[in-house]
């Protein structure tokens, strides 16, 4: 449904695996084991990644100024299970952020949220305004503004409502 360039860094793979669920046809992309592979889950640990999935839509829709679609375990005490230590590469000084644990995506997500916050990007990770959406994209706009994943399709059918409730 997005029409937009993927988010930067590892908001790539947070805005991936927020987008692995249609909400409009109902489809999930972890039922898949080529999805599951991308994410490197076992079946067994499918059901924590959705949880996870829908704690970072929160995050995502309360970026783009949206009340939650429903009630989800809080994307902190998620993340608190997946904690981080600081790495400093002796060849150049830069520093990163790796697992200190085995909890292999949520790691991966609390790094790429802790590079994002660092950068200044993890606001612009925002959640389409429609309810039968709610897709990830990453909010290019100059003033930050953006509420549509996609300005063709879910812009363009609220733009259409609004008019014709006129």
């Amino acid at each position: 449904m997005n029409d937009r360039a993927p988010a930067p860094g590892g908001l790539a793979l947070i805005q991936s695996l927020v987008n692995t669920l249609d909400i409009e046809s109902g489809a999930d992309a972890l039922d898949t084991a080529e999805s599951r592979a991308r994410f490197e889950l076992g079946e067994s640990e499918v059901e924590a990644a959705r949880e996870l999935r829908e704690s970072l839509r929160v995050a995502c829709l309360a970026h783009a100024g949206h009340p939650a679609h429903r009630t989800v375990i809080p994307l902190g005490e998620l993340l608190a299970q997946a904690p981080l230590r600081v790495t400093i590469d002796e060849r150049d000084g830069s520093a990163g952020f790796a697992p200190a644990t085995s909890v292999p995506l949520m790691s991966r997500v609390a790094a790429a949220i802790a590079e994002a916050l660092v950068e200044g990007t993890w606001p612009r990770l925002k959640a389409c305004e429609s309810p039968t959406c709610h897709w990830a994209y990453y909010d290019r706009s100059p003033a930050g503004w953006g509420r549509w994943c996609s300005m063709s399709v879910c812009g363009a059918r609220a733009k259409m409502r609004r008019y014709r409730a006129k």
